[in-house]
Protein backbone atom coordinates (compact mmCIF):
# COMPACT_ATOMS: atom_id res chain seq x y z
CA UNK A 1 0.00 0.00 0.00
CA UNK A 2 1.43 3.26 -0.83
CA UNK A 3 0.94 6.45 1.89
CA UNK A 4 2.23 9.48 2.71
CA UNK A 5 4.19 8.03 5.48
CA UNK A 6 5.82 5.84 3.10
CA UNK A 7 6.65 8.64 0.66
CA UNK A 8 8.19 11.34 3.81
CA UNK A 9 10.78 8.14 4.35
CA UNK A 10 11.69 8.26 1.07
CA UNK A 11 12.23 11.93 0.95
CA UNK A 12 14.81 11.04 3.81
CA UNK A 13 16.22 7.93 2.03
CA UNK A 14 16.81 9.95 -0.96
CA UNK A 15 17.97 13.57 -0.20
CA UNK A 16 21.76 12.42 -0.12
CA UNK A 17 21.45 11.10 -3.87
CA UNK A 18 20.00 13.28 -5.77
CA UNK A 19 19.05 17.17 -6.40
CA UNK A 20 16.47 19.08 -4.83
CA UNK A 21 15.34 20.48 -8.05
CA UNK A 22 13.83 23.87 -8.44
CA UNK A 23 10.68 25.24 -9.16
CA UNK A 24 11.01 27.83 -11.37
CA UNK A 25 8.28 30.89 -12.03
CA UNK A 26 7.76 31.55 -15.90
CA UNK A 27 5.76 34.69 -15.87
CA UNK A 28 6.25 35.25 -19.71
CA UNK A 29 3.76 31.91 -20.03
CA UNK A 30 0.94 33.45 -18.03
CA UNK A 31 -1.11 35.16 -20.92
CA UNK A 32 -0.34 32.65 -22.96
CA UNK A 33 -1.51 29.71 -20.85
CA UNK A 34 -4.13 31.54 -18.85
CA UNK A 35 -2.56 30.73 -15.23
CA UNK A 36 0.25 31.83 -13.07
CA UNK A 37 2.77 29.38 -15.06
CA UNK A 38 5.63 27.59 -12.57
CA UNK A 39 7.26 24.39 -13.21
CA UNK A 40 9.26 21.86 -11.41
CA UNK A 41 12.35 21.11 -13.28
CA UNK A 42 13.05 17.42 -12.93
CA UNK A 43 14.99 17.74 -16.69
CA UNK A 44 17.63 19.07 -14.34
CA UNK A 45 17.88 16.28 -11.85
CA UNK A 46 20.79 13.39 -11.94
CA UNK A 47 19.97 11.69 -14.87
CA UNK A 48 17.91 14.19 -16.29
CA UNK A 49 14.51 12.73 -14.91
CA UNK A 50 11.98 12.23 -12.16
CA UNK A 51 12.88 8.62 -12.87
CA UNK A 52 15.66 8.42 -10.56
CA UNK A 53 14.23 9.06 -8.03
CA UNK A 54 11.61 5.75 -7.85
CA UNK A 55 14.35 3.50 -9.06
CA UNK A 56 16.88 4.54 -6.61
CA UNK A 57 14.57 4.57 -3.63
CA UNK A 58 13.66 1.07 -4.53
CA UNK A 59 17.12 -0.52 -5.09
CA UNK A 60 17.49 1.18 -1.29
CA UNK A 61 15.02 -0.74 0.17
CA UNK A 62 15.64 -3.90 -1.31
CA UNK A 63 18.16 -6.97 0.71
CA UNK A 64 21.19 -7.11 -0.71
CA UNK A 65 20.81 -10.74 -1.32
CA UNK A 66 17.77 -9.52 -3.52
CA UNK A 67 20.17 -7.33 -5.49
CA UNK A 68 23.52 -10.15 -5.63
CA UNK A 69 22.84 -11.29 -9.26
CA UNK A 70 22.24 -7.73 -10.30
CA UNK A 71 18.74 -5.94 -11.51
CA UNK A 72 16.52 -5.63 -15.40
CA UNK A 73 14.02 -3.44 -15.94
CA UNK A 74 11.59 -2.25 -18.57
CA UNK A 75 11.62 0.86 -20.11
CA UNK A 76 11.34 3.75 -22.25
CA UNK A 77 14.17 4.55 -21.59
CA UNK A 78 14.25 7.50 -18.51
CA UNK A 79 13.62 4.35 -15.89
CA UNK A 80 16.15 2.49 -17.30
CA UNK A 81 18.66 5.04 -16.92
CA UNK A 82 17.37 5.87 -13.32
CA UNK A 83 17.79 2.20 -12.78
CA UNK A 84 21.68 2.41 -14.51
CA UNK A 85 22.42 4.96 -12.28
CA UNK A 86 21.62 3.88 -8.85
CA UNK A 87 22.89 0.47 -10.05
CA UNK A 88 26.17 1.92 -10.85
CA UNK A 89 26.01 3.56 -6.88
CA UNK A 90 25.37 0.32 -5.54
CA UNK A 91 28.04 -1.46 -7.78
CA UNK A 92 25.14 -4.43 -9.05
CA UNK A 93 25.09 -5.38 -12.87
CA UNK A 94 22.15 -3.84 -14.56
CA UNK A 95 20.36 -5.14 -17.62
CA UNK A 96 17.95 -2.42 -19.58
CA UNK A 97 15.00 -3.50 -21.67
CA UNK A 98 14.15 -0.92 -24.32
CA UNK A 99 12.10 -0.42 -27.35
CA UNK A 100 13.45 -0.45 -30.42
CA UNK A 101 11.90 3.45 -31.19
CA UNK A 102 13.78 4.59 -28.05
CA UNK A 103 15.92 7.97 -28.36
CA UNK A 104 19.57 7.57 -29.13
CA UNK A 105 20.16 9.94 -26.13
CA UNK A 106 18.33 7.22 -23.71
CA UNK A 107 20.17 4.59 -25.14
CA UNK A 108 23.46 6.00 -25.05
CA UNK A 109 22.96 7.50 -21.83
CA UNK A 110 21.96 4.26 -19.95
CA UNK A 111 25.12 2.49 -21.54
CA UNK A 112 27.57 4.91 -20.82
CA UNK A 113 26.17 4.31 -17.01
CA UNK A 114 27.77 0.90 -17.65
CA UNK A 115 24.71 -0.93 -17.90
CA UNK A 116 23.71 -3.74 -20.64
CA UNK A 117 21.10 -2.46 -23.35
CA UNK A 118 18.34 -5.09 -25.02
CA UNK A 119 16.09 -3.57 -27.79
CA UNK A 120 13.36 -4.92 -28.81
CA UNK A 121 9.17 -4.15 -29.86
CA UNK A 122 7.71 -1.91 -27.34
CA UNK A 123 4.70 -4.55 -26.36
CA UNK A 124 7.92 -7.28 -25.42
CA UNK A 125 9.62 -5.64 -22.98
CA UNK A 126 7.88 -6.96 -20.32
CA UNK A 127 8.37 -10.33 -21.24
CA UNK A 128 12.00 -10.35 -22.49
CA UNK A 129 12.21 -8.62 -18.56
CA UNK A 130 10.80 -11.92 -17.15
CA UNK A 131 12.72 -13.82 -19.53
CA UNK A 132 16.09 -12.35 -18.43
CA UNK A 133 15.27 -12.52 -14.45
CA UNK A 134 14.19 -15.81 -14.53
CA UNK A 135 17.39 -17.04 -16.67
CA UNK A 136 19.96 -14.85 -15.10
CA UNK A 137 18.43 -14.64 -11.32
CA UNK A 138 17.92 -10.41 -12.23
CA UNK A 139 15.73 -8.79 -9.50
CA UNK A 140 12.79 -7.32 -11.61
CA UNK A 141 12.63 -3.38 -11.06
CA UNK A 142 9.37 -2.34 -12.63
CA UNK A 143 8.95 1.36 -14.12
CA UNK A 144 5.57 1.90 -11.72
CA UNK A 145 3.30 -0.83 -10.92
CA UNK A 146 5.58 -1.01 -7.38
CA UNK A 147 4.88 1.09 -4.25
CA UNK A 148 8.19 1.56 -3.75
CA UNK A 149 8.83 3.00 -6.84
CA UNK A 150 5.70 5.20 -6.14
CA UNK A 151 7.21 6.12 -3.11
CA UNK A 152 10.32 7.57 -4.55
CA UNK A 153 8.36 9.34 -7.26
CA UNK A 154 6.05 11.17 -4.54
CA UNK A 155 9.07 12.73 -3.11
CA UNK A 156 8.72 15.72 -6.15
CA UNK A 157 5.22 16.35 -4.55
CA UNK A 158 6.73 17.19 -1.29
CA UNK A 159 9.24 19.47 -2.74
CA UNK A 160 7.03 21.45 -5.07
CA UNK A 161 4.46 22.39 -1.33
CA UNK A 162 8.02 23.30 0.34
CA UNK A 163 8.52 25.39 -3.17
CA UNK A 164 5.21 26.63 -3.88
CA UNK A 165 3.10 26.70 -0.73
CA UNK A 166 0.37 28.79 -3.03
CA UNK A 167 0.47 26.39 -5.87
CA UNK A 168 -4.08 25.58 -6.67
CA UNK A 169 -2.86 22.61 -9.23
CA UNK A 170 -0.33 20.10 -9.95
CA UNK A 171 -0.05 18.92 -14.21
CA UNK A 172 1.58 15.55 -14.29
CA UNK A 173 2.35 13.44 -17.39
CA UNK A 174 0.72 10.42 -17.30
CA UNK A 175 2.54 6.99 -18.90
CA UNK A 176 2.31 3.81 -16.19
CA UNK A 177 1.14 5.92 -13.57
CA UNK A 178 4.02 5.61 -10.87
CA UNK A 179 4.47 9.33 -10.95
CA UNK A 180 1.11 10.50 -10.62
CA UNK A 181 -0.05 7.74 -8.67
CA UNK A 182 2.78 9.27 -5.78
CA UNK A 183 2.04 12.77 -6.28
CA UNK A 184 -1.25 12.76 -5.79
CA UNK A 185 -1.24 10.39 -2.76
CA UNK A 186 1.41 12.91 -1.40
CA UNK A 187 -0.58 16.13 -2.07
CA UNK A 188 -4.54 14.92 -1.03
CA UNK A 189 -2.85 13.87 2.25
CA UNK A 190 -0.94 17.46 2.70
CA UNK A 191 -2.71 19.29 0.77
CA UNK A 192 -6.32 18.02 -0.38
CA UNK A 193 -7.33 21.83 -1.79
CA UNK A 194 -5.02 21.13 -4.68
CA UNK A 195 -6.38 19.90 -7.81
CA UNK A 196 -3.97 17.14 -9.11
CA UNK A 197 -4.46 16.89 -13.37
CA UNK A 198 -3.18 14.46 -15.24
CA UNK A 199 -1.68 14.98 -19.29
CA UNK A 200 -1.89 11.97 -21.74
CA UNK A 201 -1.07 11.56 -24.94
CA UNK A 202 -4.59 11.18 -26.85
CA UNK A 203 -3.47 8.52 -29.08
CA UNK A 204 -2.41 6.13 -26.14
CA UNK A 205 -4.97 7.47 -23.77
CA UNK A 206 -5.00 4.42 -21.57
CA UNK A 207 -5.89 5.86 -18.10
CA UNK A 208 -8.87 8.43 -19.58
CA UNK A 209 -10.15 5.14 -21.41
CA UNK A 210 -9.82 3.01 -18.65
CA UNK A 211 -11.45 5.24 -15.82
CA UNK A 212 -14.58 5.42 -18.67
CA UNK A 213 -14.62 1.82 -18.77
CA UNK A 214 -14.12 1.47 -15.00
CA UNK A 215 -11.41 -1.23 -15.52
CA UNK A 216 -7.71 -1.44 -16.80
CA UNK A 217 -7.60 -1.08 -20.76
CA UNK A 218 -5.17 -2.53 -22.43
CA UNK A 219 -4.67 -0.28 -25.60
CA UNK A 220 -3.73 -1.38 -29.17
CA UNK A 221 0.63 0.18 -29.63
CA UNK A 222 0.95 3.41 -31.38
CA UNK A 223 3.28 5.73 -32.29
CA UNK A 224 3.52 9.65 -30.35
CA UNK A 225 6.35 12.08 -30.19
CA UNK A 226 5.82 11.48 -26.28
CA UNK A 227 7.82 8.58 -26.40
CA UNK A 228 8.25 8.47 -22.62
CA UNK A 229 4.31 7.78 -22.02
CA UNK A 230 3.50 4.82 -24.37
CA UNK A 231 2.83 2.13 -21.91
CA UNK A 232 -0.29 0.12 -23.28
CA UNK A 233 -2.00 -0.30 -19.98
CA UNK A 234 -2.20 1.42 -16.52
CA UNK A 235 -0.30 -0.21 -13.69
CA UNK A 236 -2.44 -2.76 -12.14
CA UNK A 237 -1.32 -1.03 -7.92
CA UNK A 238 -1.28 2.57 -10.06
CA UNK A 239 -4.79 2.47 -11.40
CA UNK A 240 -7.38 2.57 -8.06
CA UNK A 241 -5.23 5.08 -6.97
CA UNK A 242 -5.75 7.48 -9.78
CA UNK A 243 -8.90 6.66 -10.11
CA UNK A 244 -9.77 7.17 -6.60
CA UNK A 245 -7.67 10.62 -5.93
CA UNK A 246 -6.65 12.19 -9.18
CA UNK A 247 -8.79 14.96 -10.26
CA UNK A 248 -9.23 15.07 -13.64
CA UNK A 249 -6.80 13.85 -17.12
CA UNK A 250 -6.79 15.57 -20.23
CA UNK A 251 -5.77 14.45 -23.50
CA UNK A 252 -3.26 15.80 -25.42
CA UNK A 253 -2.96 15.53 -29.49
CA UNK A 254 0.27 15.46 -31.54
CA UNK A 255 0.24 18.82 -32.02
CA UNK A 256 -0.23 20.34 -29.24
CA UNK A 257 2.56 18.07 -27.11
CA UNK A 258 4.80 19.28 -29.93
CA UNK A 259 3.83 23.09 -29.54
CA UNK A 260 4.03 22.55 -25.74
CA UNK A 261 7.65 21.38 -26.53
CA UNK A 262 8.18 24.53 -28.78
CA UNK A 263 6.95 26.92 -26.25
CA UNK A 264 8.78 26.04 -23.41
CA UNK A 265 11.91 26.27 -25.29
CA UNK A 266 11.13 29.48 -26.94
CA UNK A 267 9.33 31.62 -24.20
CA UNK A 268 10.46 29.50 -21.06
CA UNK A 269 14.19 28.96 -21.74
CA UNK A 270 13.55 25.20 -20.65
CA UNK A 271 14.60 22.27 -22.80
CA UNK A 272 12.32 19.11 -22.05
CA UNK A 273 11.45 16.11 -23.89
CA UNK A 274 8.03 16.08 -25.30
CA UNK A 275 6.61 13.81 -23.08
CA UNK A 276 7.52 16.54 -20.20
CA UNK A 277 6.08 19.22 -22.24
CA UNK A 278 2.66 17.68 -22.22
CA UNK A 279 1.07 19.63 -19.74
CA UNK A 280 2.44 23.02 -21.64
CA UNK A 281 0.35 20.90 -24.46
CA UNK A 282 -2.58 20.46 -22.39
CA UNK A 283 -3.38 24.08 -21.08
CA UNK A 284 -2.52 25.27 -25.03
CA UNK A 285 -5.25 23.18 -25.90
CA UNK A 286 -7.56 24.97 -23.30
CA UNK A 287 -8.20 21.69 -21.85
CA UNK A 288 -7.00 22.01 -18.56
CA UNK A 289 -9.74 23.03 -15.64
CA UNK A 290 -7.94 26.10 -14.32
CA UNK A 291 -8.57 29.73 -13.46
CA UNK A 292 -6.89 32.65 -14.89
CA UNK A 293 -5.84 33.51 -11.02
CA UNK A 294 -4.51 29.71 -10.44
CA UNK A 295 -1.01 29.11 -9.65
CA UNK A 296 -0.57 26.13 -11.59
CA UNK A 297 2.82 23.85 -11.31
CA UNK A 298 3.43 21.72 -14.66
CA UNK A 299 5.60 18.84 -13.41
CA UNK A 300 8.29 18.95 -16.43
CA UNK A 301 9.24 15.02 -15.37
CA UNK A 302 12.60 15.02 -18.44
CA UNK A 303 15.03 16.58 -20.53
CA UNK A 304 16.98 13.36 -22.54
CA UNK A 305 15.77 15.20 -25.44
CA UNK A 306 18.83 15.00 -28.36
CA UNK A 307 19.81 17.25 -30.87
CA UNK A 308 18.28 14.86 -33.70
CA UNK A 309 14.97 15.76 -32.13
CA UNK A 310 15.02 19.21 -31.89
CA UNK A 311 16.10 19.13 -35.52
CA UNK A 312 13.18 17.09 -36.67
CA UNK A 313 10.68 19.65 -34.49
Amino acid sequence: MLTVEKIQAAKIKLAPYIYQTPVVRLHGLDDLLNCNVSIKAENMQKTNSFKLRGALNKLLSMPLEQLQHGVVAASSGNHGKGVAFAAKLLNIPATIVLPETAPSIKVDGIRALGANVVQCKLAERHLITEALSLEHGYAIIHPYDDYDIMAGQGTVAIEILEQLPQVNAIVVPIGGGGLISGVATAIKALAPHVKIIGAEPAVVSRYSESIKSGERLLLKEQKSLADALLTLQPGERNFPIVQKIVDDIVRVDEASIESGMKTLLEAGKILAEPSSAIGIGAALQGHLPISKNDDVCFLISGGNVGLNQLQHL
